[in-house]
């Protein structure tokens, strides 16, 4: 099983270990909670390094249980805890806010453990990630090593991007997590997303599950600018000062990838040992295999002095439709050019276009759908056929001229588009798309914005980093439009809560183009 599972994850052959496995130790919080963990560790060893996971998916999962007998067969000793209310564990389960607490008095036991020798990394992925970040920049003595895939330091921005409710991944989640302990948990199937059409989308969780469900109670009632419920779930401030050598995996189409370029930003300008590995994945199997590989040759450096698999790079990326693996010292490349795409009657990459506004009209009980993406469920994700939604009469299409030779882009990507909306409420979609030799039109790149304004907005867009290769022959494409569902919950045009809205008004958009009001996407150009 070890033979086929190191095979599963691209690793070479371990040799063969007895492993110890204890179940269930009790790990005592400050109030008087008890969390449980499972201990492997060689047969027979004295006290060693520790790798620590922490997770609220249940120690137990196969995948824990797989990820744990990798390192354990390879000399480790793991620890996986699960985190407080969550299958055993003590207290009661509240996304992201008991983490910091929690995690420090877990290292704190692990550290006075008389098999440990006091030095402790920690790895993980997604939620697992943030519990790292939650504990590695207050820890004190420092981690010895950090294995971070798909996260980032704080999830608040991805529950809402540019202020807009991320309603499709916030309700997959929930579900999820409410349905913890039982055989048939759901993920994509229809009863959830029959419920993305539930109004309001603070009782979303009852057509989704049959009972509320705290996390998606606490996005829905906490979605307003101003609110402080997040605040202190955000670690990202204390990012630079986090000095534990740190390795990151993360994918083009993983929802968590605009947090954790930020987090790697911040600790290479802060000088810290740190290297970034981004492939043409989601938050999906392929990004954990190579999550494991990668967290495997990080620990084996920093717990057993091997460090004969350290590449010398600290960003490696994956050009996408180019096939390509690059090198690069930082982030973003220092070779890319920002290069405006300016919108007119079509795109332009010369000088501003001096054309009328164009309009559109969203209307909030025919939102207009969305596909692929950053979304967490399986297959639903990445690429997809947009031909479909781009002859709705609710979008803007702007389509450039065939490109003369092949056009790459490397790095963040972002758009300034004038706007004007008839409620003075409004969301702003915008999307980069890749129409090839036949017409099809694929999904590039994207971008939200809500706007709570009367009168012509500057609206500045942030749109997901890419790293992207059109092919000759090829055509750049803009959509634009008011929603982009179930992705985003609809914006009623009413200004109301995005949890509480029922009714709803028609919007009018006007995308102002002229010399004086300049819309603009803002590519990163690369000439490699």
């Amino acid at each position: 099983m070890g033979r086929l599972v190191d095979r599963l994850f691209g690793l070479p052959e371990a040799p063969p270990l007895d492993v110890q496995i204890r179940r269930d130790l009790p790990v005592p919080m400050p109030d008087g909670i008890v969390l449980i963990a499972d201990l492997y560790r060689p047969r027979g060893a004295g006290p060693m390094p520790a790798v620590l996971m922490r997770t609220p998916y249940g120690k137990r999962q196969p995948v824990m249980r797989l990820y744990a007998g990798v390192l354990a067969r390879r000399g480790f000793q793991v620890v996986v805890q699960n985190v407080r209310g969550v299958l055993g564990s003590g207290g009661e389960f509240h996304a992201f806010h008991n983490e910091k607490d929690d995690g420090l008095a877990t290292l704190k036991w692990l550290r006075d453990q008389p098999w440990c020798d006091g030095r402790v990394a920690m790895v993980g992925a997604s939620y697992l990630g943030f519990t790292e970040w939650a504990l590695a920049p207050y820890a004190d003595p420092p981690l010895e090593a950090m294995g971070l895939g798909i996260t980032a330091s704080e999830f608040v921005s991805s529950f809402y991007p540019g202020g807009a409710l991320a309603l499709h991944n916030t309700l997959v989640w929930s579900s999820l997590m409410g349905t913890q302990g039982e055989k048939r948990r759901p993920l994509h199937n229809r009863r959830v997303r029959q419920a993305m059409r539930h109004l309001p989308v603070g009782e979303a969780d009852t057509a989704a599950i049959g009972r509320p469900e705290s996390f998606l109670r606490d996005v829905t009632a906490h979605a307003e600018p101003g609110d402080g419920f997040w605040t202190a779930t955000d670690h990202s401030a204390a990012v630079p000062d986090t000095t534990a050598p740190t390795t990151m995996v993360t994918g083009w189409w993983d929802l968590f990838l605009r947090g954790q370029l930020r987090d790697f930003t911040a600790l290479h300008e802060a000088g810290r040992q740190v290297r970034i590995t981004i492939g043409p994945w989601g938050h999906d199997t392929k990004a954990l295999r190579a999550m494991v590989s990668d967290q495997v040759s990080w620990l084996n450096a920093h717990l057993n002095g091997d460090k004969a698999q350290l590449r010398q790079a600290p960003v490696r990326l994956h050009l996408q439709k180019a096939d390509r693996w690059l090198d690069f010292d930082q982030w973003p490349p220092p070779e890319t050019k920002p290069t405006p795409l300016y919108l007119g009657r079509s795109l332009r990459l010369d000088e501003p276009p001096n054309a009328e506004p164009a309009t559109f009209t969203y209307d909030p009980l025919d939102p207009t759908p969305t596909v692929g993406g950053p979304l967490l469920s399986p297959g639903k994700g990445r690429q997809r056929d947009n031909t479909p939604i781009e002859r709705r009469d609710d979008v803007v299409v702007l389509t450039g001229s065939p490109l003369d030779g092949d056009f790459d882009l490397i790095g963040p990507v972002s758009a300034t588009i004038h706007v004007r909306t008839s409620t003075g409420q409004g969301d702003l979609f915008i999307r980069l798309c890749d129409v090839d030799r036949d017409g099809v039109s694929r999904n590039v790149t994207d971008g939200m914005l809500r706007i709570r304004a009367d009168g012509v907005v500057k609206a500045e867009i942030e749109m997901h980093p890419t790293a992207y290769r059109f092919l000759r022959g090829h055509r750049l494409r803009v959509m634009l439009a008011g929603g982009a569902f179930p992705r985003f919950a609809r914006n009623h045009g009413t200004g109301e809560p995005a949890g509480q809205a029922v009714a709803s008004r028609r919007t009018r958009f006007e995308i102002l183009r002229d010399k004086d009001h300049p819309s603009v996407v803002h590519l990163p150009v690369w000439d490699g």
